[in-house]
C-alpha cells in the first residue's frame, strides 16, 4: 500500500505507517450474507478464502517479534484444512523417513504436547522424542508478542493469559511447575498491585457515537474487570453512571434496576435450588421473568459481555453469566445475598491465591518456554523462572538431530496409524507435509496433542463413536490483539485502565498487567511505552444457532477479515474511544499484532444446550473422545473440556500413563 494511495481518514488513523505482515484476504467483499451458510458451507468458504494466502513458512528466526497477523497465522492450516474439509490423502510421494525411530512422536507443539514431552521424558530420561506443530511458533495458544522501540523490548501475550489459582491445580500440574521452579510467591512483588490505583485507572464503559449519538466513556465497573485486575474504584455511584449512559429514560430505570437489585426475585428456590434453577434459563429469560428486563437498550449493552463462552446472552445460562462472567443481577438471587455470601465463604475460606496475579510479562508463554528450555537446553541459557522472561531463545537450536528432544515447527499431520505388523517395533507411523513436501516418521508410541476436531482425520480407523465424539469438539474462535503504543497519557487523563464497548469490535482494551520480572520492567508512568491488549470473540448470537453453529459462524467471519480491516477497525476504535484524552493514533501506535486464533477456546458443555454430563465418566463425549487407541494417546484441553493451561497439562500426563498400560 502506497501512501499516495490512503484516504485522508486513513491517513489520520495510521494506515499509511508501514507495519511488517500487513496480509490480505483477496475478494473480500459484503460477508454478511455468508454467516447465514451452514457449518461446514462456512468452512468451506473461509478455508478457499485462506488459500490465497499461501504458505506462511515463516522466514524471520523470531517469530516472537513478528507483527500483523499472528496466532494460527496465514497458511498455518492449509493443509489441515485440505485434508478435513476438501478430503484430500494423496499428498505425493513421501521423502525417506527420519533414520531413527523416535520412542514418542507428539502431534503439536502446545502447552499440552510439550507437557506431553516433559512427562514422558520424566519417566524415560534416554527417550528420542519428536514434536511436530503445524506453526512457526511454539506454545500453541500461549504465544509471545515483542516489539521494539528504541532500545527497550516490549513483551506481551498473544493467548493464554494467566496462571489462575496455581494452589488448586490438579497434582501432576503443580508438580510440573515445581520442576521448572515456579514460585507463585514471586508475583507478590513483580506484579504492581498498586498500578492501576496508583495512577487513577478505574474500569470503564465506551458508548460509541454511531450507535448512541456521542462518544463517551463512563467510568463504571460493568462485569468482572476488578476480578482480574486491581483497577481503582470508580468515583461514580451506580445511580450518576446511569445517568452519564447516553440511554432512554425508560432504559436508564431498567439498567439502574438491574445494578442495584438487592431483594432475593426467586422465592420459591432455596439456595441449595437456585444453582440448578439458574442454570437451567439463559441470561436474557433471568432478566425477563425475574427482573420485568425488557428495553432493547439495555439488552444491547448486555448481549455480548458472556462472549468469553462464544456466544450471547439468550444462549448462556444465567449462572455462568452472573457467577464466573460478572454480569449484573446477583443480588436479585439468595447466591447474592447474605445467605450466599455465608454459603460462598464456606466453600472459600482457605483459598490461598483469591488475587489474579501470576501473570508473566508474556502470559503463559513463559510455561510453554520454561518447558522448552528443560527439555532442549541449548535453545536458551538461564535456569529459573525470572531469566526465560528475556531469555534470548535460538530456534535454529529446536530441531538438531543430535539433541533427544527435537522440535519440528511447520510442520502438519495428515496420517497417524499404528503399524498393523503384529509385534514391530515401529509402533506408529506419522506422514505430515513441511515446506509443501510430504514427509513421514516413526514412533514407538505418539500423542495426539492437537486440536480434538482433527483427529478424525488423522486416524480415520478410530471407532465411530469416537470419530464423533472427537467431531463435537467445536473450539470458540478468538481474537488477542495486541497494541504497542508509545506512551499512555491519553488513558491516564481519562482516568481509565480497563474499557468494555459493547459495540466495539473489540469488546475490550485494557492497559497491559503492570508485571516486573527477570530484568523486565514494566512501564513506568505515562510517558512509557506500554502494550494495550484488545480482545474480540466473533459470536453468531440472536440468529437462532447453537453454540457450536456460532462458534462456527464465528470462525469464519475471523478467517473472512483481512489484516487491512482489522487495522482499521483497532485504530479507528482506541482514536474515537481516548479522543476526549487527546490520542493520536497515527502519532502514538507503534505497532499492532493480531493473534487470530480460529480454533480457540475448548469446548465446554452449555447447560442450555447439551445433556447434563457426569464429570469425566464414560458416556461423556469428551471422555470418549480421548480413548487410547493402539499406541496412541489423546491429551488435549478439548480431552478434558477444560480450557485451562492446568487443564491441558494434566492431560498430558493422563496421555502419559496410558502409554505406560
Amino acid at each position: 500500500m502506497g501512501t499516495h494511495s490512503v484516504k485522508t481518514s486513513d491517513r489520520d488513523l495510521g494506515m499509511h505507517h508501514s507495519i511488517s505482515r500487513r496480509d490480505f484476504l483477496n475478494g473480500m467483499g459484503a460477508l454478511a450474507a455468508g454467516s447465514l451458510l451452514p457449518g461446514r458451507a462456512l468452512a468451506e468458504k473461509a478455508q478457499a478464502l485462506e488459500l490465497a494466502f499461501g504458505s506462511h513458512a515463516s522466514q524471520a528466526g523470531y517469530p516472537p517479534a513478528l507483527t500483523g497477523l499472528r496466532g494460527a497465522a496465514p497458511g498455518s492450516f492449509t493443509v489441515a484444512h485440505q485434508l478435513a474439509l476438501q478430503g484430500q490423502r494423496d499428498w505425493g510421494r513421501s521423502g525417506e523417513p527420519d533414520p531413527d525411530i523416535y520412542d514418542l512422536v507428539i502431534v503439536g507443539g502446545g502447552i499440552s504436547g510439550l507437557a506431553s514431552a516433559y512427562f514422558y521424558r520424566k519417566r524415560h530420561p534416554d527417550a528420542r522424542i519428536l514434536i511436530l506443530d503445524n506453526n512457526d511458533d511454539f506454545g500453541g495458544h500461549a504465544r509471545r508478542n515483542e516489539f521494539e522501540i528504541g532500545d527497550r523490548t516490549i513483551v506481551g501475550y498473544g493467548g493464554s493469559q494467566s496462571i489462575q489459582s496455581p494452589t488448586r491445580w490438579p497434582k501432576a500440574a503443580k508438580d510440573l511447575l515445581d520442576d521448572l521452579g515456579f514460585d507463585a510467591s514471586r508475583f507478590k512483588s513483580a506484579y504492581d498491585q498498586d498500578f492501576y490505583r496508583r495512577n487513577g485507572l478505574s474500569a470503564g464503559i465506551y458508548f460509541d457515537r454511531e450507535n448512541y449519538g456521542v462518544d463517551r466513556i463512563v467510568p463504571y465497573e460493568f462485569g468482572n474487570t476488578y476480578y482480574y485486575l486491581p483497577l481503582a474504584t470508580s468515583k461514580l455511584s451506580t445511580a450518576e453512571a446511569v445517568a452519564r449512559m447516553p440511554i432512554s429514560k425508560a432504559a436508564r430505570r431498567e439498567m439502574r434496576r438491574l445494578l442495584e437489585a438487592r431483594k432475593d426475585q426467586l422465592p420459591d428456590h432455596s439456595i441449595l435450588e437456585e444453582s440448578d434453577y439458574l442454570s437451567s434459563i439463559s441470561y436474557r429469560d433471568f432478566l425477563v421473568k425475574h427482573l420485568d428486563i425488557h428495553q432493547p437498550e439495555v439488552f444491547a449493552i448486555l448481549q455480548e459481555m458472556p462472549s468469553d463462552m462464544g456466544v450471547g446472552i439468550e444462549s448462556a445460562d444465567a449462572l455462568s453469566c452472573m457467577r464466573y462472567i460478572g454480569l449484573p443481577g446477583m443480588g436479585a438471587t439468595s447466591l447474592g445475598g447474605w445467605r450466599g455470601k455465608l454459603y460462598r465463604w464456606r466453600k472459600d475460606w482457605n483459598r490461598e491465591d483469591k488475587d489474579y496475579i501470576c501473570h508473566f510479562p508474556d502470559g503463559n508463554a513463559s510455561i510453554a518456554r520454561l518447558l522448552v528450555r528443560s527439555l532442549i537446553p541449548r535453545v536458551a541459557p538461564g535456569n529459573t523462572m525470572e531469566d526465560v522472561v528475556m531469555a534470548p531463545f535460538d530456534y535454529s537450536q529446536l530441531d538438531k538431530a543430535n539433541s533427544q528432544v527435537r522440535l519440528r515447527l511447520n510442520s502438519t499431520a495428515v496420517r497417524v496409524e499404528n503399524d498393523a505388523a503384529a509385534g514391530s517395533e515401529r509402533g506408529v507411523e506419522i506422514n505430515y507435509m513441511r515446506d509443501g513436501r510430504a514427509q513421514r516418521v516413526r514412533g514407538r508410541s505418539c500423542v495426539l496433542a492437537c486440536y480434538g476436531a482433527i483427529i478424525p482425520y488423522l486416524c480415520p480407523e478410530l471407532p465411530a463413536p469416537q470419530r464423533a465424539a472427537l467431531a463435537s469438539q467445536v473450539k470458540v474462535p478468538l481474537i488477542y490483539t495486541s497494541v504497542l503504543l508509545k506512551n499512555w497519557r491519553a488513558w491516564k487523563k481519562l482516568g481509565v485502565g480497563a474499557i468494555f464497548s459493547p459495540t466495539g469490535y473489540h469488546k475490550d482494551a485494557m492497559l497491559d498487567f503492570p508485571v516486573s520480572l527477570g530484568g523486565y520492567r514494566h512501564s513506568q508512568g505515562p510517558d512509557d511505552p506500554i502494550v494495550v491488549h484488545m480482545e474480540r470473540v466473533p459470536t453468531a448470537s440472536n440468529r437462532g444457532l447453537t453454540p457450536r453453529e456460532q462458534h462456527r459462524a464465528g470462525r469464519y467471519e475471523m478467517l473472512s477479515t483481512s489484516f487491512e480491516t482489522l487495522e482499521r477497525s483497532i485504530r479507528g476504535q482506541l482514536a474515537t474511544m481516548l479522543a476526549g484524552g487527546g490520542f493520536d493514533p497515527a502519532r502514538e501506535i507503534g505497532a499492532i499484532t493480531v493473534n487470530r486464533w480460529p480454533h480457540g477456546y475448548s469446548y465446554w458443555y452449555n447447560a442450555l444446550f447439551d445433556p447434563n454430563y457426569p464429570e469425566d465418566e464414560e458416556g461423556t463425549p469428551h471422555v470418549i473422545g480421548r480413548k487410547p487407541f493402539g499406541r496412541i494417546a489423546i491429551a488435549n484441553s478439548d480431552s478434558g473440556a477444560w480450557a485451562m493451561a492446568e487443564g491441558a497439562i494434566y492431560e498430558a500426563n493422563r496421555a502419559v500413563e496410558e502409554l505406560e498400560e
